[in-house]
């Protein structure tokens, strides 16, 4: 569906319950009041879609946004199946992470690029930062955006081949973003190896790419790079799939929040059990930054294809980030004091499986005394039944059945002295 990008305004009502029981539990006690929403445009005024790019170039260029093309696709009709024939050629963003901006602009990192976005504060897209060509995706020698991802009106599409050789896998791209208090560097995390590193099988998939960039300068600098290595779905067991990261979130200049999980658990889904649904930590204190030529052109990489780092051999041995375990989200003793739960009956109370934010806010403003609210919500897809889309001309009925409500969980947490994370 041409279904056009927005960030939404909403105020956020928490009515702490900490003394919840499984015996006794809460009902829902955060409440999420629709405001407004901006809606995105490219440079000339038309509006953005989130459907698949083509499958190879020309892409649409636009001068002032400091890279060659951007991600585009080109399509008759309203992009909805209805009838048309004069061609829209238009910007296409899966927009996953968003950063606010402290002159009201705002950040969008995506998946298909994958780029970063520069919005203003009216929707109007107004600069992109291109990642290193080594994560660009490449098939039959030239860029790629499209992820294999056939829009609803030509469902017989075929890409060939339908995973890109090279660069960022399909619907795997910059997933995490987040920024420091300052609002002068922007940080962002592939969802998974790129492909020449691992990423077209899951389970060498782990050593994620993540980038820093410098946004005081115009246009922003690309300052390092380093290696996330993802958790496995089962601690111990390298041979099982891993768990793809949703976000990221700022602790300090050298640590970060990653949401990691499962797929293919919760509600809606085949199976209600999630295995990994964690809020992680990652430090870059002592890893590599690999970033420069040997890291960074179309065919390089810090990597093999089965995943293991380069050891010192031909190129220079890799340090990855510290990964650790930390929150995780599927404690039924926990999740019972507020009535939803993992694993179990297929109902509304079951938690969804894609759990892609992360917010922290002080319990305490004011102090200093490492004590967070940790907000998640997960994404439904446009599981619904009673949908609308096209601004409401359309209406909607996803195919599975279901009906899949937007869920959110808030965690209290503690976070290191001295830690200055930032506040949503």
């Amino acid at each position: 569906m041409a279904y056009q990008n927005r960030v939404h305004n909403i105020q956020i009502t928490l009515v702490p319950q900490e003394g919840a029981t499984v015996a006794n539990p809460s009902g829902p006690n955060l409440y999420l009041h629709y405001q407004s929403s901006v809606y995105f445009t490219d440079p000339n005024g038309v509006p953005t879609v989130g459907l698949d790019a083509n499958v190879k170039g020309p892409y649409l260029s636009f001068s002032g946004l400091g890279v060659p093309d951007v991600p585009s696709v080109t399509y008759t009709g309203d992009g909805f199946g209805g009838n048309g024939s004069v061609p829209n050629n238009r910007v296409v963003v899966d927009s996953e992470g968003l950063v606010l901006a402290h002159d009201g602009s705002f950040w969008v990192s995506d998946e298909y690029g994958p780029y970063i976005y520069h919005v203003s504060k009216k929707g109007t897209v107004i600069g992109a930062i291109r990642p290193p060509d080594a994560i660009i995706p490449m098939r039959n020698g030239s860029e790629s955006f499209s992820a294999d991802s056939p829009p609803f009106y030509d469902q017989d599409e075929v890409i060939t081949p339908a995973d890109n050789p090279t660069g960022r896998d399909n619907n795997q791209g910059a997933e995490g973003l987040t920024t420091n208090p300052a609002g002068t560097k922007l940080y962002t995390l592939l969802q998974s190896a790129i492909n020449q590193e691992g990423g077209l099988k899951n389970k060498n998939s782990r050593n994620a790419r993540f980038l820093v960039y410098d946004i005081t300068t115009s246009p922003p600098t690309y300052e390092a790079e380093y290696i996330v290595p993802l958790a496995f779905v089962n601690a111990s067991d390298s041979g099982s799939k891993v768990a793809h990261q949703s976000e990221i979130h700022y602790i300090s200049d050298t640590q970060f929040l990653v949401l990691g999980r499962d797929s293919g658990a919760g509600r809606g889904q085949s199976s209600t059990q999630s295995i990994y649904r964690h809020a992680d930590v990652f430090d870059i204190s002592n890893a590599t930054n690999v970033m420069g030529a040997a890291a960074d052109c179309a065919t390089c990489s810090v990597a093999s294809t089965s995943g293991v780092l380069n050891k010192g051999t031909d190129t220079a041995t890799v340090v990855p980030a510290e990964y650790c375990s930390w929150l995780d989200y599927n404690i039924n003793a926990q999740l019972e004091r507020f009535g939803v739960h993992n694993g179990g009956a297929q109902d509304d109370s079951l938690l969804n499986e894609k759990w892609e934010s992360l917010a922290l806010a002080p319990v305490n403003p004011g102090t200093n005394d490492g004590e967070f609210f940790l907000f998640s919500l997960s994404d439904n897809d446009f599981i619904t039944q009673d949908g609308y889309m096209n601004s409401g001309k359309l209406k909607y009925a996803d195919d599975s059945g279901y009906d899949v409500e937007n869920q959110a969980l808030v965690f209290r947490v503690k976070l290191p002295m001295g830690a200055k994370p930032l506040v949503s």
